[in-house]
């Protein structure tokens, strides 16, 4: 029995507990959540994540370095920063807030793993908005927490659609009492946090206020790919197309006519000309002699003559 009331009150207490404990808050100050990041160990000391920031147009970026900041640059620009650390940056040539200046910070908490020679391909985007700067000079406090989305809960589209009027909108608004670090936790990885607000730097030098000046690697702008305009070449001018050169018609003669051969006529063999029988030679029976009688006297026998027939 007292078991499963023990059973029963832990089944209780486990309810009224949230399901997920998080030992660091969005609240926390710049570099606590970082320096305890780098105490689980792993590839994370030491290493330079590459980190795209990107402005309005116009807009100015400065990075500290040596607890001063360098030529400001346009937009977009790459960097690699340490993790852990926190980095000072300077953004003038406000649109509409001539001679106003912020100074956000960048906190990297977490590195990506990209494929080995593309780190500054695949870098971490630090986008400052253009509402978040008017928020800071109006002496607001802003935070970003910038996370790797969960590739099993990403959205199959290109930009975030959660704002379906502003299809540009890849970010998340952390309603009134959220922490904007646990809302991205639950959405994704966290890997970098942007604050900005109205806090300006000491007169002299302050390295509290560069926060030591952690080392970082300024990557030059990159080349981009512009098509060569095309050269347009003058018309030549407009020749009159030769005639075509006609060939003398050649006469097709025609084949030679036979020749008529005069038709020979073939003689029919000629008639055997009939010579004329020879005539028979006519015998002439004389008469035989006179049988001469005992007197002398002739007697003549009768005979016919012939003349060639019988």
């Amino acid at each position: 029995m007292l078991a499963f009331w023990w059973l029963g009150m832990t089944a209780m207490l486990s309810a009224q507990q949230p399901g997920v404990h998080y030992w660091h808050q969005g609240i926390m100050p710049p570099g606590a959540i970082g320096s305890r990041q780098l105490q689980r160990g792993g590839p994370l000391p030491g290493f330079l994540q590459p980190v795209e920031i990107k402005a309005p147009a116009g807009t100015l970026v400065s990075l500290a370095a040596n607890n001063q900041f360098s030529e400001p640059r346009a937009c977009p620009r790459k960097a690699g920063l340490l993790i852990g650390a926190v980095y000072r940056l300077r953004v003038t040539n406000i649109r509409l807030a001539e001679g106003a200046e912020v100074f956000p910070t960048i906190e990297i908490i977490d590195r990506l793993y990209a494929p080995t020679g593309q780190e500054r391909r695949f870098a971490i985007p630090v986008e400052i908005a253009e509402d978040d700067l008017k928020l800071a000079l109006a002496g607001k406090f802003v935070t970003r927490v910038i996370y790797l989305e969960n590739p099993r809960d990403a959205l199959p589209a290109r930009d975030n659609l959660s704002a379906r009027d502003n299809p540009q909108t890849n970010w998340y608004e952390a309603k009134p009492g959220q922490d904007p670090l646990a809302v991205a936790d639950g959405l994704g990885r966290p890997v970098a946090i942007l604050r900005m607000g109205g806090r300006l730097p000491d007169a002299g030098d302050d390295a509290a206020f560069f926060f030591g000046s952690p080392p970082l690697a300024d990557y030059p702008p990159e080349a981009k790919n512009i098509a060569a305009p095309e050269t347009k070449r003058p018309a030549a001018p407009a020749l009159n197309p030769p005639k075509a050169v006609e060939e003398p018609a050649v006469e097709t003669q025609k084949p030679p006519k036979a020749v008529e051969e005069p038709a020979v006529e073939t003689q029919k063999p000629s008639k055997a000309v009939e010579e004329p029988a020879a005539a028979a030679p006519k015998v002439k029976i004389l008469p035989p002699p006179p049988t001469l009688t005992p007197d002398g006297q002739s007697i003549f026998s009768s005979a016919s003559r012939v003349t060639g027939q019988p």
